[in-house]
């Protein structure tokens, strides 16, 4: 769910999920709001450029937010075991 406040300093835009944390899309596209920003008076080749540029950085950010989270859920998995609880290790998504 998005939720925008207004504020002295502007508008604060809120995300939340229910009952699970945010998916590599998720997160991919709160970074690319964060990092390229595609101006209405941006003239139309430049403004095609960036929008293809902010396509290939989606994809690049989903994949490597992806392995981040695999790669979270190995070390999870692999302290899990070692503390004698290995049937938790069936419970993450490796």
């Amino acid at each position: 769910m998005i939720t925008e406040l207004e504020t002295a300093l502007g508008t604060v835009q809120v995300m939340t999920t229910n009952n699970r944390g945010f998916s590599a899309e998720e997160l991919a596209e709160r970074a690319l709001n964060q990092i390229i920003n595609v101006g209405d008076n941006a003239p139309p080749v430049i403004a095609d450029q960036a929008r293809a540029f902010q396509e290939n950085l989606r994809e690049v950010l989903i994949y490597f937010m992806r392995e981040a989270m695999r790669s979270r859920n190995v070390t999870l998995a692999a302290k899990f075991t070692e503390a004698g609880f290995p049937e938790l290790v069936k419970l993450i998504d490796t």
